[in-house]
């Protein structure tokens, strides 16, 4: 290979480099519609009125009613998960004070 070939090779990647980016950069604002959490925020704490509306006249259309069993189950596991995350939080704080007892343990003489 010559110079001069390398230097085509050189500008013809650099040319596919700067589109990929075009690419990707137009891809990603296009992903942050569906995917950006302060977009959907804004749009509900904007329009939370007219949704509860909907969502009421939904209902009353349909005749939704949650069985009194699907509500006793969706309380016994947030009581669950709620405890079971507090016991992980206290032996989490108990590893913690472990490892630093032993660090000092370690290097005291």
């Amino acid at each position: 290979m010559n110079i001069e070939e390398v230097i085509k090779e050189n500008l013809l990647l650099r040319e596919e480099n700067d589109k990929l980016k075009n690419e990707l950069n137009l891809t990603k604002e296009h992903l942050k519609k569906y995917t950006a959490p302060s977009s959907k925020k804004l749009y509900y704490e904007q329009n939370k009125e007219e949704i509860k509306k909907k969502v009421k006249e939904y209902k009353e259309k349909t005749n939704y009613v949650v069985p009194k069993e699907v509500i006793k189950e969706r309380n016994k596991r947030a009581y669950q998960n709620f405890f079971y995350n507090v016991k992980n939080k206290e032996k989490e704080d108990q590893n913690v004070l472990e490892n630093k007892k032993n660090k000092y343990l370690r290097y005291s003489f």
